[in-house]
């Protein structure tokens, strides 16, 4: 079955971007996934194509209107998670990409301008991710960032599937460094233990170096990581 994604955007030519090259391209054109972008703007009923208006309240900016959104979201399928992308919406993470990866495919919508009336959020109750704590101009890169994410999960579309289980975020740790030829370059040596041969050192290195580095640049996955050590082995106690 093909995993299909809808990103619903005013600027439908985005699409599919960089989303059509490497693994994700592939995999578009072996029909692994599918992708259709559908212009809001179709859904304005006035001449000029509106589909904005000022927000209630007073305050900068223009705020997307609920019922073009509402229009936009139903004319494509429900049979899948509908997920807006704004800068306030809970972080998006690897977990979500491996559910998003678990099921029939996912419907994006893409915010612009100051926003999306809250009440059609609410009303088709969509999930809300951030890709980040900085703000863009829209949400079509974040749309692009998941679906990548989304997309290299898929069942065929990554040549060694280990990798997606080794890497950072797939764990509760950051990945560890890699190394290839030539085993000397620039005056730098390859880690010995990485030429021993030895495969419990090497895996032992690697954990512990995964360990340093998740401690050194990200000490909130280390400090969640530590409280969960913490608590299974006094459950196991």
């Amino acid at each position: 079955m093909t995993w299909r994604a809808s990103v619903l955007t005013l600027f439908p030519e985005m699409f599919p971007g960089p989303l059509g090259l490497s693994l994700a391209g592939r995999a578009l054109e072996t029909g692994l996934w599918s992708l259709a972008a559908t212009n809001i703007r179709d859904f304005a009923a006035d001449r000029h194509r509106t589909v904005d208006d000022t927000p209630f309240g007073g305050g900068a900016g223009m705020v997307l209107r609920p019922d073009i959104i509402d229009a936009a979201l139903a004319s494509v399928a429900a049979d899948r998670p509908m997920v807006c992308l704004t800068p306030r919406g809970r972080r998006f993470t690897q977990a979500d990409a491996r559910r998003f990866a678990s099921g029939e495919g996912v419907v994006l919508l893409c915010g612009r301008y100051e926003g999306i009336d809250q009440r059609v959020i609410d009303a088709r109750g969509l999930e809300e991710f951030s890709v980040g704590d900085f703000v863009l101009s829209g949400g079509e890169l974040g749309a692009m960032v998941v679906l990548d994410a989304v997309v290299r999960l898929l069942p065929g579309v990554m040549g060694a599937a280990a990798s997606a289980v080794e890497e950072s975020f797939s764990g509760e740790l950051l990945e560890y460094p890699h190394y290839t030829r030539p085993a000397e370059w620039a005056g730098r040596r390859v880690p010995d233990v990485l030429l021993s041969g030895h495969h419990g050192a090497v895996a032992a290195w690697r954990q512990a170096e995964a360990e340093r580095i998740t401690r050194e640049r990200r000490p909130d996955l280390w400090a969640a990581y530590t409280t969960r050590n913490r608590t299974a082995a006094l459950a196991a106690s």
